[in-house]
């Protein structure tokens, strides 16, 4: 996408994007696009490359799903707080010190010369991810205080995330195959510099007043740490190991407290408050189900694939083209049906599609055609794009104006947190099962059934969207 510094006015019926004001607001959005296409990249770009990596690294399939998890459990875990850190040191200062250390962390992802020291690289790759997420919206805000105009840029800004899920698995594969599974961390370095250059020519970011909960934020890390690692190393060991008994109970006695301090807390970094709304309650988990449908399903075919079918990392991610191809354009979509019936008919319509083609790949065998795998995959990829929007607009109508980031935020962390869990789970059922094609259906049919439940639960949110409410 090119950015011009200076655009012209426009007339005409045709509605034209806005005009790139003062204070390089068009730098700005070409910042902030760049940091989140590499965010949600890599998410996905390592997981067609896993085979690949296991070769050349060794390592069974709980070192592969903490390659993936790495990153996804740290941009969760300190999603929440880095909203108010980004708020104290300035959303620019934030911003750029977040691409600096992705940058970084790519490069040593891309040397590294054992299985841990890429798990560690991903787990810095995972906090700068999560220091970059708030603030790039943040430099948004900044850049465009007219609404309109801000609406315009936000749209823009999204498309940077649903380009980067289409083209994760097809760049992965192809980088694989081509040049090496360490460049799909390498091409993060030229994405981040040009990202630093747009980023010296916008104007220094105000500092604001922010409390940071650092009970919560470390009790948070523990909890999800503990979790994860329960049940990676359950799955691969078994769960009578006494380290994963001693992994799960401190994952229950980290979320105790956690709670706790959230409820007790002069600044809690989770409002406990926002739950008291059934439409917060269930969007969240609607949100943690829906990704840990298409993460957990990129995990486990991108396995199958290569594993099971002997294709390369180049035509694997090519089958996920067809999953992914038509994400922005289901978008769109979602938000007229929206608009037209309310916010329930997209939401409970996606669900229903995504299950279908979960319950449809349950026919896969090891003999089953490729692309026949690929079309089956296509409704689990646009149930989440026709669900998402509507999701998300009716979630911040629901709550006050002055909580709607703390409840952007609290969504998208337990979106990455269902990601995290279902690579967690789905391995161990993957390692668990006398053969692969039996953990693949048990992890099909776990991801259905979650499905089967939001989808009853989007029943009993309100028909249309709901007023905001009053601040608690």
């Amino acid at each position: 996408m090119k950015f011009a510094l200076k655009s012209a006015p426009s007339s005409g019926a045709a509605v034209a994007a806005p005009q790139a004001g003062r204070g390089g607001s068009s730098l700005v959005l070409g910042a902030a696009l760049l940091g989140f296409f590499l965010i949600s990249l890599d998410a996905l770009i390592v997981t067609v490359a896993l085979p690949d990596i296991g070769r050349s690294l060794g390592g069974g399939m709980s070192g592969l799903q903490w390659v993936v998890d790495g990153y996804t459990l740290i941009f969760a875990a300190l999603m929440l707080s880095a909203g108010a850190l980004s708020d104290r040191v300035g959303a620019r200062q934030a911003y750029g010190g977040g691409l600096v250390l992705f940058g970084l962390a790519s490069a040593a992802c891309g040397i590294a010369p054992s299985l841990g020291v890429l798990v560690a690289a991903r787990l810095v790759q995972g906090g700068a991810a999560a220091l970059m997420m708030p603030a790039s919206l943040a430099l948004i805000r900044q850049g465009f205080p007219d609404q309109a105009r801000r609406a315009w840029a936000i749209a823009v800004w999204t498309v940077g995330g649903a380009v980067a899920v289409a083209a994760g698995p097809v760049l992965g594969g192809a980088l694989t195959a081509s040049v090496g599974w360490r460049w799909i961390f390498f091409v993060n370095l030229p994405a981040g510099l040009l990202a630093l250059a747009l980023l010296a020519r916008v104007p220094v970011s105000p500092r604001l007043p922010a409390r940071l909960d650092l009970v919560g934020q470390v009790t948070a890390v523990i909890a999800m740490g503990a979790l994860t690692y329960g049940v990676i190393e359950g799955g691969d060991q078994g769960f009578g190991r006494p380290l994963v008994v001693v992994s799960l109970v401190v994952a229950v006695v980290a979320a105790a407290v956690f709670l706790a301090a959230q409820a007790k807390g002069a600044h809690p970094m989770l409002p406990l408050a926002l739950f008291r709304s059934r439409v917060v309650a269930v969007s969240l988990v609607i949100g943690f189900m829906l990704n840990a449908a298409y993460y957990g399903g990129v995990f486990v075919f991108s396995l199958y694939l290569q594993q099971e079918r002997g294709q390369s990392a180049l035509h694997a991610g090519v089958m996920f083209i067809p999953m992914t191809a038509l994400v922005a354009v289901v978008n769109l979509a979602s938000a007229k049906l929206a608009a037209r019936f309310g916010p329930r008919v997209p939401m409970a319509a996606g669900q229903l599609i995504g299950m279908s083609g979960l319950l449809a790949l349950l026919t896969v065998e090891p003999y089953t055609n490729v692309w026949v795998v690929a079309t089956l995959m296509v409704p689990v990829g646009l149930g989440g794009a026709l669900t998402m929007p509507a999701l998300t607009a009716m979630l911040l109508d629901a709550v006050p104006a002055d909580r709607a980031g703390t409840a952007g935020a609290v969504l998208n962390t337990g979106r990455q947190v269902g990601g995290a869990i279902a690579v967690a789970v789905f391995g161990a059922l993957l390692t668990g099962a006398n053969t692969f094609l039996a953990g693949m259906r048990w992890s099909v049919l776990l991801a259905a059934a979650g499905l089967v439940l939001t989808t009853l639960a989007t029943l009993t949110l309100p028909r249309n969207r709901p007023h905001r409410a009053t601040r608690p």
